[in-house]
């Protein structure tokens, strides 16, 4: 082909879709295995190399997201115009292996290098996949494709905290970046072998008509100002960053808070917090996204305000979650600690919501060929703020509040964090009046 793109031409079976999608979340899984990793080995690495909560917010933040968010532009731009599946299966490795790499860390600075090396590689593994996605199931089932996909981020967190706990607990926090990193260096070419680069959109046609000609990719400038011009597209982005910043931040330090507070030893935090992510994760991001696809149908809007509305109720529930000890200390600890499991799946599912609704609403701000661009710039700016923003500012706010609070000061860190959240719903429902004049069919 004439622009270095390699397609299938045939449109895909649909059996065969739902293989790719099921690779594709399996990829997303290791992504934020080796993502969210970081958090349940925090209190290890931080007595080994003496760090402060703020020092560790800096490695886990912006040595991941500098390059993570940067660097995925450059790439979405090659994505939009050769495979993807090879840029993905480049990606895979080079993150998995400096995951590995993260093990043989002699300092702060080395595990500070070798996070930012993680980082390169994992900017070439969500846009492309978001493209795919969006070429391989029809307008009426992306937001459940999209969803189904991000089942990856509960899936990764939860696999993250319990295998990098438990390894941790038993060989050493080395020995489990080491491990994980193998485990997607192994499965790099299995990828390649899976999945085909589809027809870019071969989903949007007419069921029976004739498989599109490959369309010209317009020039990286036009998608900018395409987007730029498009008031949903900077509601959306700055919403999802604004969830994010809670969102990743949260992720990072509850198993922290988990152990101070709660009095958790590493391996039952491990066990504890995995349910957690993984039950509320996966039970919310598919609700928001069958939510979604039905008020879709019915109206654009439906889009943001499935996640706004989930982010009012969420934050409530997780400051009861929280306080779980103290409010239901009659039931002795036992009890106390399974009511705050029960009450944590509610805000932990409902801040996922989102995924499906607004990466879905972002794949229709742009044409096919500028998708993958598009949901780049989108992840720039969710997670340039999300993870470099997040996770360093509730290290950095816990140090500052120690001095009044202790060795309770991480949980008033995360309590002024909730805020992030109300903003989010807010700038959702903003985008909700502008998105059906913003949308691309």
């Amino acid at each position: 082909m004439s622009d270095g793109r390699k397609q299938d031409e045939a449109a895909p079976a649909p059996s065969y879709r739902y293989v790719v999608l099921a690779t594709l979340i399996l990829v997303y899984t290791l992504n934020f295995l080796d993502r969210q990793i970081l958090g349940i080995l925090a209190k290890p690495i931080k007595d080994e190399f003496g760090l402060t909560d703020g020092q560790f917010g800096l490695m886990g933040g912006l040595a991941f997201a500098l390059l993570y968010t940067t660097l995925a532009i450059p790439i979405a731009w090659l994505a939009d115009r050769f495979s993807r599946v090879w840029i993905m299966t480049a990606a895979l490795t080079v993150w998995s292996g400096f995951t590995a790499l993260c093990g043989f860390a002699g300092g702060f600075w080395q595990l500070f290098f070798s996070r930012m090396g993680v980082g390169v590689g994992e900017a070439g593994g969500v846009a492309p996949a978001y493209s795919l996605i969006a070429d391989y199931f029809p307008k009426s089932q992306r937001a459940r494709a999209l969803a189904a996909y991000a089942f990856g981020i509960p899936l990764g967190s939860g696999l993250g905290t319990l295998v990098g706990g438990l390894l941790a607990a038993t060989y050493g926090w080395r020995t489990a970046f080491i491990v994980v990193g193998l485990l997607g260096v192994v499965l790099a070419p299995i990828f390649r072998a899976i999945v085909k680069d589809p027809v870019r959109g071969g989903a949007d046609r007419v069921q029976g008509a004739p498989p599109p000609a490959p369309a010209p990719v317009p020039p990286f400038g036009d998608a900018v100002r395409l987007l730029a011009a498009k008031p949903s597209f900077w509601l959306l982005s700055f919403g999802a960053a604004a969830s994010s910043v809670c969102g990743y931040g949260v992720a990072a330090w509850l198993p922290s808070f988990f152990m101070r507070s709660l009095g958790l030893t590493l391996s039952q935090t491990a066990w504890y917090y995995s349910g957690i992510a993984l039950f509320g994760g996966l039970l919310g991001i598919w609700l928001g996204g069958v939510v979604a696809d039905k008020l879709g149908a019915k109206s654009k809007s439906g889009y943001p305000i499935t996640p706004a509305i989930a982010f009012l109720i969420s934050v409530p529930c997780f400051l009861l979650a929280m306080n779980s000890g103290a409010l239901f200390g009659g039931l002795g600890r036992t009890g106390a600690m399974t009511a705050a499991f029960l009450i944590f799946l509610i805000p932990t599912g409902l801040n996922l919501a989102w995924l499906g609704p607004i990466t879905a609403a972002v794949q229709h701000l742009a044409p096919a060929p500028m998708r993958t661009t598009a949901s780049a710039l989108f992840l720039l700016i969710n997670n340039l703020l999300g993870i470099a923003v997040g996770i360093y500012y509730f290290g950095l706010v816990s140090d500052l509040l120690k001095p009044v609070f202790g060795a309770e000061s991480l949980r008033w860190s995360i309590y002024t964090g909730m805020a992030f959240y109300l903003v989010a719903a807010g700038l959702f429902f903003l985008a909700s009046k502008r998105l059906e004049k913003d949308w691309v069919d």
